[in-house]
């Protein structure tokens, strides 16, 4: 393969390289100059080709990179890379995005249509902002409100029950990452044979599901946006996940408008749920120059306006950014993925039912303060981020201000910030450390090697 794009200019650090359908990111190679009146050429081969399936437990097919040479008037070698990855059909994100709802229902041609919701957005009134436009276009919805926080694979179980004897055309998800999630998984297990257990896993989903909406009302999950839907296994006390293209929604929405009625409380733990997203994918080994994008400017968002929106729930500037920091966030989960941070939370959410941001939250500046050696100009660059002024230390001393500014963000937000408060006990440490080294799909990704003990030696500084 090659094409030969015209470029003429100074250029320092990247090229930004498009044709049809690919980006890539090339790198001068340090040492040759650039003079403003350069014009060359360059030809680009494939080198090196990543698995698009993902195996078991190492690599998402959802995210497929590409290492490629490019030969700059056939004699300088550069490196770059190719990133292939899915997403939903439709998103509509901003400022009383919901008010285009009633038009968009018109593609979907649905005559019932079933929405998956909690007890709390309908003692709030939340579900009839939505109901209204499929009265305007004139479809029928009924609603399940029995999604608990976290749910797990019976909770699940009862919505499939009811979409199928309902015989609905079109899922609709309103909340935060509980509901979505039921949304998502109802939407393929209505249209696939078997029990949910048969899914539990990386593409083992092989029928498209129904059509489905999704409508987050909170900042933190990002699963508007993610290929997963994650359930509790209360047999095996832990987290697992159906990942899937198929979970993808034909239509999101997100209007920040729906997040003025969040709690403080939510607020503060939804909005470190997506801090630990994007930092997390922003220093991971699959890290790349487009998820990279994402996370960076997500951070600065979380860093300026969290505070703002946890105190004044009505300013809609700092609500704007978190919804758009979640949803930057669950992009970024698509395209590089979490790490150590998740696989040490998902046995405090399976073994002692934290709810999932509280326990992703509460240990994100133990993982960071680990992982800072790892990845030590990111981590400098996360601290820059949320506002440290750091310029003055060496760049590890900054790496390590980054668990510093999370720790600050934490105090004024009074956020516990111990296993201990949350009743964790320190016995538990062992089983729960060996229960997290089991999540290879994430550990593989952390950019700092961790063992057992090193897991457990997390979670005792965090009591």
């Amino acid at each position: 393969m090659s094409v030969w794009p015209f470029i003429s200019g100074a250029f320092i650090g990247t090229v930004l390289i498009f044709w049809p359908f690919e980006h890539v990111r090339a790198e001068i190679v340090p040492g040759h100059d650039f003079d403003a009146a350069d014009s060359f050429f360059i030809s680009i081969s494939v080198i090196e080709k990543s698995e698009k399936s993902c195996t078991k437990d190492r690599k998402c097919y959802l995210t497929d990179q590409t290492t490629i040479n490019l030969v700059v008037n056939g004699g300088i070698m550069i490196q770059a890379e190719m990133i292939s990855y899915k997403s939903p059909g439709h998103t509509i994100i901003g400022m009383g995005a919901l008010e285009k709802l009633a038009d968009e229902l018109k593609a979907f041609e649905s005559k019932r249509a079933l929405l998956v919701t909690d007890r709390g957005l309908i003692e709030h009134g939340i579900d009839q902002k939505v109901k209204s436009h499929f009265e305007k276009a004139g479809i029928e919805i009924d609603t399940f409100d029995k999604v608990i926080s976290d749910p797990d694979i019976g909770c699940l179980e009862s919505c499939v029950e009811v979409a199928k004897q309902g015989q609905y055309d079109l899922i609709v998800g309103l909340g935060g990452g509980s509901p979505m999630d039921i949304a998502s998984a109802t939407s393929v297990m209505v249209t696939n044979p078997g029990k949910v257990q048969d899914y539990l896993g990386i593409d083992l989903v092989k029928n498209p599901g129904l059509p489905s909406i999704l409508i987050p009302t909170t900042s933190g999950t990002g699963a508007e946006v993610t290929p997963n839907a994650i359930l509790s296994d209360t047999e095996a006390n832990l987290k697992k996940a159906i990942v899937s293209p198929y979970i993808f929604a034909t239509l999101v929405i997100v209007d920040p408008l729906l997040t003025v009625s969040m709690p403080a409380e939510v607020t503060s733990w939804s909005g470190i749920d997506a801090l630990t997203h994007v930092i997390e994918c922003y220093t991971s080994k699959k890290a790349n120059f487009y998820s990279d994008l994402f996370c960076r400017d997500a951070i600065k968002r979380i860093g300026r306006s969290l505070r703002t929106a946890v105190a004044d729930g009505d300013n809609l500037q700092a609500r704007y950014d978190m919804c758009v920091a979640s949803h930057w966030g669950g992009i970024a989960i698509t395209l590089s993925g979490t790490t150590a941070v998740h696989a040490l939370a998902y046995p405090l959410g399976g073994q002692f039912h934290v709810a999932h941001g509280i326990a992703n939250g509460l240990l994100l500046p133990y993982v960071m303060q680990f992982n800072a050696m790892g990845n030590i100009e990111k981590f400098a660059d996360v601290a820059r981020l949320l506002g440290e002024k750091v310029n003055h230390l060496t760049l590890l001393e900054q790496a390590n201000h980054a668990a510093d500014a999370v720790k600050a963000l934490y105090r004024d937000l009074k956020i516990p910030q111990s296993l201990t408060e949350l009743g964790i006990p320190k016995e538990a440490i062992p089983r729960m450390a060996r229960a997290a080294m089991d999540v290879t799909r994430l550990m593989v990704n952390n950019p700092r090697s961790m063992s057992t003990e090193d897991a457990e030696m997390i979670y005792e500084k965090a009591l």
